[in-house]
């Protein structure tokens, strides 16, 4: 059985790990500075961004990360799906899946207007998941760094 539930602050060395995964996975990195910056958004009541951990038997096998802003397109805010990771010995087992319905659960009842999110085109596994619970946009996802962050 798998649950998912909002992270706790005490639960960092269990979230770390896993968020290392998640950028090794993606073969990118981000400095402490910048993971620790993160970690305390999540439980800053001002800010809106937000992690949730899915869990087996107490053992955290998956994260997501999930924030909420303004669109030029409603009234209400967007939700951004941010990064999504289950650990390799459960994937396939449903934990991505939980993780994606527990943020568009927490978004319904925040009354956003949409739940999007991104992934590259080459990881495959991962867009097996999202092509049954979502909708393709057809959109292309470009950017421009405007700050290279220190570390």
């Amino acid at each position: 059985m798998i649950g998912v539930r909002p992270l706790e602050y005490d639960q960092y060395e269990e979230w770390y790990p896993l968020w290392q995964e998640y950028l090794k996975f993606y073969q990118s990195s981000v400095s402490d500075e910048v993971t620790k910056n993160t970690w305390e958004r999540f439980h800053q009541p001002d800010q809106p961004m937000w992690a949730l951990g899915a869990f087996q038997q107490d053992q955290l096998i998956g994260i997501v990360h999930y924030l909420y802003h303004r669109t030029c397109w409603s009234s209400a805010d967007n939700c951004y799906l941010q990064d999504l990771f289950a650990i390799p010995e459960v994937r396939g087992r449903g934990v991505g899946r939980a993780l994606s319905d527990a943020v568009h659960e927490v978004a319904t009842k925040a009354g956003a207007n949409t739940v999007y999110w991104m992934t590259q085109e080459s990881n495959k596994t991962a867009q097996l998941l999202y092509d049954r619970v979502a909708n393709r946009t057809g959109f292309v996802h470009y950017e421009k760094p405007l700050l290279k962050e220190k570390g």
